[in-house]
């Protein structure tokens, strides 16, 4: 893929990352989220930043598939777009569910299993985004590669999170099960396989 064509994927997948956050505010000015609308904002944030990392997760098994380079080329802006949904996702949290009473946080978080995991997945998230640039890259260099693996327990916070979260319809929390399930699989699969090669 030329440098060209790149530029132009990159810029149509970062207005299409952008464009759930565009029509969330178009319904909320509109008055179309329903009786209860911090909710819908909240949570709403909440699956981008999840269906967005196992975005990021599926740009590997993409390159072994396509055996191309190009799709790992994506995952740092995918990556950021995961840190940025996930840190509107806990500001709504905090400041229009909350209105940053920490004192009920805190007991939100102690008494709320769902939203423990939830914060310790945005905990161990940050630090990647901290990272995320190619000069702590170079700088950290295999401690880059190690810190960076944490995405995947990261991934699996974040499903159980929505897991625990729905109480009724599990459809979608079950259906994000099964497709970090499988890019799972994919890599662990792809990891014993590359072992093999090495030791014969």
């Amino acid at each position: 893929m030329s440098s060209r064509t790149l530029l132009l994927l990159k810029a149509v997948i970062f207005c299409l990352c952008l464009l759930p956050l565009g029509i969330q505010a178009w319904r909320f000015v509109q008055h179309q989220l329903g009786a209860n609308p911090i909710e819908v904002i909240t949570r709403s944030l909440g699956e981008w930043a999840l269906l967005l990392l196992l975005l990021t997760l599926s740009m590997t098994p993409l390159r072994l598939a396509l055996q191309q380079s190009w799709p790992l080329r994506l995952r740092r802006m995918l990556g950021l777009f995961v840190f940025f949904y996930a840190v509107l996702h806990l500001s709504s949290y905090l400041w229009l569910d909350q209105f940053f009473d920490w004192p009920e946080i805190g007991r939100d978080i102690v008494k709320r299993p769902f939203i423990t995991v939830g914060m310790l997945a945005f905990s161990l998230l940050l630090p990647l985004a901290i990272t995320s640039t190619q000069a702590m890259q170079r700088r950290l260099q295999r401690n880059w590669v190690r810190l960076h693996r944490l995405v995947y327990i990261i991934a699996i916070l974040g499903v159980l999170h929505f897991f625990w979260l729905v109480k009724a319809d599990t459809a979608r929390p079950v259906s994000l099960v099964l497709a970090l399930g499988l890019l799972l699989f994919i890599r662990v699969f792809h990891w014993f396989r590359r072992n093999q090669q090495r030791s014969q």
